[in-house]
């Protein structure tokens, strides 16, 4: 049974296993590890040792936070997973590492990433729209990286082919502050 919640307790991040260009990148999943420690919000990740995971989850940790790391064990076998963290849990597919860390979160934000990072985010789109959950999905647009997506987002309302209203659940914040407030001040659901 689903009850109300208004704690923030923990939120699934999805981002790159690359650092990107710019420094801007890597400096945002710090901040972001960083502020989420701070607000005792936990941190669930794809649980890799490298890019923008590896970022967020060192500097959550480093800020005395709580990271829990969901990874297949194909990763693992490829020496990506980070066995420094609070938990890492060892999964057999990338579908299951999904559902995992879906269940174990109260919310999605999304850093920059490629195509990894787009397939989770669009899938927890898709599952909201089905009605399989209904925990917020944020993106953090640092540098403006989303905009052409936002934008061909809204293109794709104007041509008839995404609701309105399934647009509008997509949440953007461009600052690490922005993202955690609006996440914070929506009602959390908690399964009991």
């Amino acid at each position: 049974m689903n009850s109300q919640s208004s704690v923030l307790r923990t939120i699934a991040v999805f981002c790159a296993s690359a650092d990107g260009t710019l420094p801007i990148y890597r400096h945002a999943a710090e901040e972001l590890g960083t502020a989420l420690a701070a607000r005792n919000i936990g941190l669930i990740y794809g649980g890799a040792k490298v890019g923008l995971m590896q970022a967020v989850a060192e500097s959550c940790l480093a800020a005395g936070g709580h990271v829990v790391g969901v990874i297949p064990e194909v990763l693992v076998d490829l020496e990506v997973a980070h066995h420094g963290i609070s938990e890492l849990h060892v999964v057999d597919t990338m579908h299951t590492r999904k559902a995992l860390m879906g269940e174990k979160s109260d919310a999605f934000l999304i850093l920059p990433g490629g195509y990894g990072t787009l397939e989770e985010m669009f899938e927890v789109l898709a599952w909201q729209t089905l009605r399989l959950h209904d925990k917020p999905v944020l993106i953090l647009n640092i540098n403006g990286f989303y905009d052409q997506l936002l934008c061909f987002l809204d293109h794709a309302v104007t041509q008839g082919m995404l609701k309105p209203k399934n647009r509008a659940i997509l949440l953007v914040a461009t600052t690490v502050d922005d993202a955690i407030t609006q996440l914070s001040a929506l009602p959390m659901r908690t399964t009991t």
